[in-house]
């Protein structure tokens, strides 16, 4: 890696055309990602990274979600470089040259980019350095001197560059949040509007796609705690009996997020989930629970003809496409971008804001924990329907954490002074001055100060230790 490292971060003015897309996947640069070193290089990266067993690598395998993003940060980059700093074939090198990532984040810094996004490209570099590492010449102390820079610079820039805190009250001041008792309004709103419209003007594109936006918008909030959106756009319907189509997935006989139908009369639906975020930490345990009747409801009206005149509109005949839900074209929502443009585009259409459909966890945990919640499920179970614990709720989902526990301290020492107060009151103490001798601080003469050591206490005495 190239050395002298730098030691601070270069100035960064902005170019007039900061805000074009500089990534080599943009179409003005995306024909260098074909170049072949560069594609022997990904090709190379992407084994090292996602490779089960890899014992030269530091930790487990990527997950193919972890591999989308570093691949994301690692184009961004090299098109930056092509772009900003005149590399005319940018490849995996110019990760070794320290100046080049000192500009690209001071380029981040500059335009006002997030510290988390900066930090998570500083984890990306990191990783081609270890890959780096791994080749012949790779012992070099200037790999190793290059990862402890890395790590410097991202601590400070996680110190220098702290994570806004947000709150419910500052969200809805600029249109990014809907409380918990309107967003159930809304959709319930929706429910019955898509139910009535089915059964007045039949089974149409139109009443099909509203019905199929309210059963969307049903899982998402209201009749579950917060599903992980992950979870909801793999989900497989009744219908689908091929292997399970998780990426990542090594299980024989997974079949994958599915909805299934355990009966039809009386209706009863199953959700089963292998696949969310904690699945490895909680030793592959299944998140699964029986659908409440009136979603059910919902799901099963949905999933009949309704759903197969959205596809046959979009030219998929049958179960062409196996995912629950699907956009515009009758493909699943495959890129977590396209659901959240879809649920903010929805959410508006009702009368609410553009609200990110990941913020109702934020909104479900904000009720829950408020000292006017209402009666519902426990924090435990809801928590694990989520994905996660209980633990993560204060941390990343309840943003009114510290200040609620703060105003509930001061409130309760208004009772604990009044209580001291009254100890006090009932056991009052003598101070009435005793004229007797007491064995304390007794000013004495030179000649008399041996007549009162026995009255010095142990406190009182200066030990000196050799």
């Amino acid at each position: 890696m190239t050395t002298p490292f730098p030691v601070t971060l270069p100035e960064c003015a902005l170019p007039a055309d900061f805000k074009k897309q500089h990534g080599l996947l943009a179409k003005p640069h995306k024909h260098l990602v074909h170049r072949a070193v560069l594609a022997q290089h990904m090709g190379e990266f992407k084994s090292f990274s996602t490779s089960p067993f890899q014992l030269n690598r530091k930790g487990i395998a990527h997950s193919s979600r972890t591999w989308q993003n570093s691949e994301k940060h690692v184009y961004l980059f090299l098109g930056y470089c092509h772009h900003y700093q005149q590399v005319s074939q940018p490849t995996l090198q110019v990760f070794l040259s320290s100046p080049l990532i000192a500009q690209f984040v001071s380029f981040h810094i500059a335009a006002g980019h997030s510290q988390l996004y900066i930090r998570n490209f500083l984890s990306c570099a990191k990783c081609v350095l270890r890959w780096w590492q791994s080749k012949p010449g790779g012992n070099h102390p200037s790999f190793v001197a290059g990862l402890e820079w890395l790590q410097t610079l991202g601590l400070q820039v996680a110190d220098q560059l702290p994570r806004p805190s947000k709150d419910p009250k500052g969200l809805a001041d600029i249109g990014k949040w809907m409380c918990a008792a309107d967003l159930v309004h809304t959709i319930h709103g929706a429910e019955q509007q898509s139910q009535a419209q089915m059964q007045q003007q039949g089974v149409t594109v139109e009443t099909s796609r509203d019905m199929h936006d309210a059963a969307l918008a049903a899982m998402i909030f209201s009749h579950l705690p917060p599903v992980r959106l992950s979870c909801i756009r793999s989900l497989v319907g009744p219908a689908y009996l091929g292997p399970c189509l998780h990426p990542d997935c090594k299980e024989p006989s997974c079949e994958g997020n599915r909805l299934s139908i355990m009966s039809e009369s009386p209706l009863l639906m199953r959700i089963s989930l292998p696949h969310h975020k904690n699945a490895r930490k909680w030793g592959k345990a299944v998140i699964e629970f029986d659908v409440p009747s009136n979603l059910a409801q919902l799901l099963h009206t949905y999933l009949g003809a309704p759903r197969k005149a959205l596809l046959e509109h979009h030219l998929l005949i049958g179960d062409a496409c196996p995912y629950v839900f699907m956009d515009m074209h009758g493909r699943g929502f495959v890129a977590a971008a396209v659901l959240t443009l879809y649920w903010q585009k929805w959410l508006v259409s009702r009368g609410g804001v553009p609200m990110n459909p990941s913020m109702c966890r934020q909104v479900f945990v904000d009720e829950r924990q408020s000292d006017s919640a209402t009666a519902g499920p426990s924090n435990q179970g809801a928590a694990m329907v989520m994905g996660h614990s209980v633990k993560q709720w204060d941390k990343w989902y309840d943003m009114q954490y510290h200040p609620r526990l703060a105003q509930n301290a001061v409130d309760g020492m208004q009772s604990w002074r009044a209580a001291m107060l009254q100890s006090h009151t009932l056991a009052a103490p003598d101070l009435t001055l005793s004229t007797a001798l007491h064995c304390g601080h007794v000013l004495v003469s030179d000649s008399e100060e041996s007549r009162y050591q026995s009255c010095c206490s142990d406190s009182d005495i200066d030990i000196e230790l050799d």
